[in-house]
């Protein structure tokens, strides 16, 4: 979605209230009559609505809108970033307490403004460089009032919600069926075994049975089933019918026709005598049991990420004056020195100043190997220290964190809306009312056409219509599938950004890759240095190497550390300047110096026919030549190899069990390129591009085979992976902060690629399972309610049976999605 400068504010709002996806696609419809609002997504999954707003817009108007609507809302606010921060103040009593807050607050050097609000409680702190909340807090605090930081409102709360909501709804099921066993007992077992049916009529009455069933089924009614006429029923009004509307009025329905035959039955004809207070206690009933396990899936959903949070340490040693002393995580500062003994958990990033370790950072990668650090090594909050003690000085906090930000990533895509989506809000939006009207029609057409008792048989197919109905199963189709896939991606490593990179991966056609780095370690070595006759390897190589360590290209790397393996002295380097896509050139020693490969030195016009012949051999080899020339006159030849990744090869022949095209795009000669894309098995080969030309070699790829997703590093990488129609960009946890690919892949493995693919494939096909069950099941039986099959088979739907239904109905399509959960491809 692309959204103009001028609607660059994006809200977050919980909305209450939700039951159905009608209720989604009316919240929706509501937020965007809105002026200013640009666009709006709603997901019944997560219960949360993102919109996209113009700057000036008061959020206060989408609540108040939402509330008029019938769903209650509060805004989500993110208080805490590099740039704001929100504290909740104690101690305030009146509008000079706020004034000493202020000047307390903007007293502080990097405060920008700071606004005190008294009705609140809150400060909002806006920052002109990142500062810790402590420095804040103490402040406040000296001015005689207490402070903490504004909690955000997080997956972990809504998981809290959930429980608290299952239990509630269990408890409302219990005293349910306490009230209805025996009212259920009464009539249908009446019907069902003729024995008790005598046993009642001789020690009861029909009358007194119906006088306690009235009893029983009224508090049914009004205690644990009210919560369907609260909502129902004032939407009905509001013209925006819900799921809790068809409950309401298919209950009352029954309810009220069993009140007249029980006390003014001379109102109804004889043969219409009878009551249901059965169907509407028992559709009460059966549906809060739905709603209860819906509610403990749903719980499930998010569980995800509830892990991601947990993994998080508690507390931290910090090194303070020459003494170890333990502090809560949040309370860290940047650049305190964090002591992290063997077994414990790291409490955030940081970089190694001191000792040696294996970590495991399989929670964030998905690799199970632990990774060796050392002195200068980047580690990240939430792994775990396995073996020797480590000092690690702290280089981000809070949000700023990986774990703040995959958490990030991850709620953001749940939240996501696919293109899929857009066809089943359509649909939903005009499903009740829809649904109502059959039921209207299905009253009076067995009104007018049924055999006696037709009153009773129009009122049971109607309320059985209403009932079997379930808008439910279709809201959550989609959301509760992307939340359990891409909740089940992050624990594989794979980080999707946004919902709809999750749709057109399973879409795409063609996957190409970079190579360096990508396919290959991207840690080249120097296997061959040919000089020209007459000249010195040493010396040529110190030149090399001294222009080099100039350079951060890998090969850069692999010339340095051959001359340090010789230990040559390096030369001074003066104007050194780096030519993408070509090479280097400095000047050493008053000599102009030029290392490249061979179209950099034929852009220079400088011959290398002495040196083609043993080029051409290296590169079908797979070893990539490059040249050293001095003034005019290429004096030597090198050759550099990057060993292909294990798991490469391997990885690829997956790729190509899951349907896809590999190709390789890849700035390196044509005949290494070749023989990589041999060992490989790759499809497709593109060698000798620029950077910029791999935007063309991309869009070339498009026409050929359509969808194109990218495989980069997500840096150098970037414009390829724009261009893409998916960029997945492979890297360390520590280039999250900076990737701009729509999935983030948090090892270096390209099997990482395979797992995308494949979550990808899997979570679609998910969502069309549920879709097609959640509109099969009504397509195929709402007619049956409707009586559809009685003229030809006599059979009728019971509305208790709809209630059941209906109730399974929405299990299955979350039950169907937590299957999400234990997904691994083969």
């Amino acid at each position: 979605m692309s959204i103009s400068p001028q609607f660059s504010k994006k809200l977050e709002l919980n909305i209450n209230g939700m039951s159905c996806a009608s209720c989604v696609a009316r919240v929706e419809r509501a937020l965007k009559k809105i002026d200013g609002v640009e666009d709006a997504t709603v997901n019944l999954a997560t219960e949360k609505a993102t919109v996209f707003v113009k700057d000036h817009l008061d959020p206060q108007i989408l609540i108040s809108t939402l509330d008029k609507a019938g769903y209650p809302a509060e805004l989500l606010q993110s208080p805490h970033s590099a740039q704001h921060i929100q504290l909740d103040i104690e101690g305030m009593s009146c509008a000079s307490c706020v004034g000493r807050v202020e000047k307390a607050l903007n007293k502080i050097e990097g405060v920008k403004t700071a606004t005190v609000n008294l009705a609140t409680e809150k400060a909002d702190i806006q920052l002109q460089h990142p500062l810790t909340p402590q420095l804040l807090i103490q402040a406040v605090e000296k001015a005689g009032y207490q402070a903490k930081l504004v909690q955000t409102s997080t997956t972990k709360d809504l998981s809290l919600k959930r429980e608290q909501e299952a239990q509630i709804l269990y408890r409302q099921f219990i005293i349910a069926l306490i009230f209805t066993l025996p009212v259920f007992i009464l009539e249908m077992g009446g019907h069902l075994i003729p024995a008790l049916h005598h046993w009642i009529m001789i020690h009861i009455g029909l009358n007194n049975s119906w006088l306690i069933q009235f009893i029983f089924a009224t508090v049914v009614l009004i205690f644990p089933g009210r919560r369907f006429y609260q909502l129902g029923i004032p939407a009905l009004f509001r013209g925006a019918p819900d799921m809790n509307s068809l409950v309401a009025v298919g209950t009352l329905a029954a309810y009220s026709y069993s009140l007249i035959a029980t006390f003014l039955p001379q109102w109804l004809p004889e043969q219409n005598i009878a009551v249901y207070y059965e169907s509407a206690v028992v559709i009460v009933t059966l549906i809060l049991f739905g709603r209860y396990l819906e509610a403990r899936a749903k719980g499930r959903t998010s569980q995800a990420i509830a892990h991601l949070i947990g993994l998080q340490a508690k507390t931290a040693h910090i090194q303070r004056d020459q003494q170890i002393i333990d502090i809560p995580v949040k309370d860290l500062q940047l650049n305190d020195v964090m002591i992290i003994k063997p077994g414990e958990k790291i409490p955030t990033d940081g970089t190694v100043i001191e000792g040696s370790s294996y970590v495991d950072e399989s929670m964030m990668t998905g690799e199970p190997l632990a990774v060796a650090k050392v002195t200068d090594d980047q580690v990240i909050g939430g792994t775990v220290n396995q073996q020797g003690s480590l000092h690690v000085r702290c280089t981000a906090i809070g949000e700023q964190t990986v774990l703040a930000q995959i958490v990030q990533m991850v709620e953001q895509a749940q939240g996501s809306k696919l293109p899929i989506q857009t066809q089943v809000d359509k649909v939903t939006l005009w499903f009740v009312p829809a649904v109502m009207l059959l039921a209207l029609i299905t009253f009076v057409t067995w009104l007018i056409l049924a055999p006696s008792p037709a009153l009773s048989l129009a009122l049971v197919n109607a309320v059985a219509v209403l009932i079997i109905a379930c808008p439910c199963a279709m809201g959550l189709a989609t959301p509760t599938s992307i939340m359990v896939g891409t909740g089940r991606a992050a624990e594989m490593g794979v980080l999707f950004r946004n919902g709809e990179a999750l749709q057109r991966l399973k879409d795409t056609q063609v996957v190409a890759f970079d190579k360096t780095g990508t396919l290959t370690q991207g840690k080249p070595e120097l296997t061959e240095f040919i000089c020209a006759n007459g000249q010195n390897p040493d010396h040529l190589l110190a030149y090399a190497a001294s222009l080099e360590t100039q350079s951060e290209h890998p090969i850069a790397q692999a010339i340095v550390q051959a001359a340090r393996v010789k230990q040559l002295d390096l030369l001074a380097i003066e104007h050194f300047q780096a030519i993408a896509g070509y090479g280097i050139q400095g000047f050493i020693e008053s000599r102009t110096v030029y290392i490249g490969a061979a179209r950099f030195m034929q852009k220079l016009d400088f011959a290398i026919d002495e040196f083609l012949q043993q080029a051409q051999q290296f590169a079908e080899q797979g070893k990539t030549p490059f040249y050293l020339a001095i003034e005019q006159q290429v004096v030597a030849m090198f050759a550099v190899t990057d060993p292909v990744k294990p798991d490469s090869k391997h990885a690829i022949e997956q790729l190509h069990q899951l349907g896809l095209h590999v190709a390789m795009i890849s700035g390196d000669n044509q005949k290494t390129a070749q023989y990589i894309a041999q060992q490989l098995g790759i499809d497709d080969v593109v060698a000798e591009v620029l950077p910029e030309q791999k935007v063309q070699s991309l869009q070339a790829l498009k026409q050929k085979y359509a969808v194109t997703a990218y495989v980069g590093d997500g840096i150098n990488d970037a414009p390829a992976l724009a261009a893409a129609d998916v960029g997945l960009a492979i890297g360390t946890g520590t280039d999250v902060a900076i990737e701009t690919a729509d999935v983030v892949l948090m090892s270096g493995s390209i099997q990482g690629v395979v797992n995308a693919f494949a979550i990808s494939k899997a979570t679609i096909s998910n969502i069309k399972q549920n879709l097609f069950w959640a509109f099969a099941y009504n397509v195929a039986l709402i007619p049956v309610a409707a009586g559809l099959l009685y003229p030809k088979f006599g059979i009728l739907l019971s509305p208790m049976f709809a209630a059941a239904a209906m109730a399974l109905s929405s299990v299955f399509v979350l039950s169907n999605a937590l299957r999400l959960k234990t997904f691994k491809f083969r």
